[in-house]
């Protein structure tokens, strides 16, 4: 039987969960008027949370989350056994593609792969388990770039690191690049890591519409055409919406 809500301690939740997608920070007359609050109900709440440590401001006065917030869920995280839970959409990537599959989750300015089920094919791909790659010039990376840019954004502009003469070394030419991930779901890297590697990737989102990870395909480019591109994306993007919703029912 669910219970009674308590209305502070939802209103105070609605207001961590309005700063955390905030990363420029926000006024209290804006947020009170987001969460459709009275100023002086969110004023308090907001120096109550700021007392208990949820919640910064600057000297601006503008609110931010805090990253004990940001800690919790991290511990949350850790508890989850990602790669456990997607080994039903990594072996339907590699059944239906032949090639390698990724499972990676953002460590810093790189990607982590944590989880991967190697190629079939004899001419493959060799990027290990437990491997790092930039995630400006890599799928996996671009796509958990493209879901979490304004914090990472002004981080990259002097770590765009050249490794072929397709890499994006540019903030411009990256902010086009995050406007196309974001509107088709979907990153491909064509050479820009490894001059005859391409790799295609989706974001996973948990229960709270936050990426926390990114499921992928990786192929020597002598394997795959433009076609192939093309139907590697749809199924890389089922993949990682199924896996959405897996997370999302837990």
């Amino acid at each position: 039987m669910t219970g009674k809500v308590d209305s502070t301690l939802s209103k105070g939740l609605s207001i961590i969960e309005a700063l955390a997608a905030e990363p420029k920070g926000i006024g209290v007359s804006e947020l009170a008027r987001n969460l459709e609050l009275t100023k002086s109900n969110t004023f308090r709440l907001l120096q109550t949370l700021i007392a208990v440590g949820y919640v910064t401001q600057d000297a601006n006065k503008q609110y931010f989350a805090s990253m004990k917030a940001w800690k919790i869920g991290q511990m949350i995280m850790e508890k989850l056994d990602l790669p456990g839970l997607s080994i039903s959409q990594m072996q339907y990537l590699s059944s239906m593609t032949g090639e390698a599959v990724y499972l990676a989750v953002l460590d810093g300015l790189s990607t982590l792969y944590i989880e991967k089920i190697e190629s079939t094919k004899a001419v493959r791909t060799y990027t290990p388990k437990g491997g790092n790659a930039p995630i400006h010039c890599v799928a996996t990376g671009k796509a958990l770039l493209a879901f979490q840019y304004d914090a990472l954004r002004e981080k990259l502009i002097d770590n765009l690191t050249l490794y072929t003469d397709k890499t994006i070394t540019s903030i411009e030419a990256l902010d086009k690049e995050v406007a196309i991930i974001k509107a088709q779901g979907v990153a491909i890297d064509r050479g820009e890591y490894r001059a005859e590697v391409i790799s295609i990737a989706a974001p996973v989102f948990s229960a709270n519409n936050e990426v926390i990870a990114a499921i992928g395909v990786s192929a020597p480019a002598i394997n795959v055409s433009e076609d192939d591109i093309d139907n590697m994306s749809h199924k890389v993007i089922l993949a990682a919406q199924s896996l959405s919703n897996t997370l999302k029912d837990i």
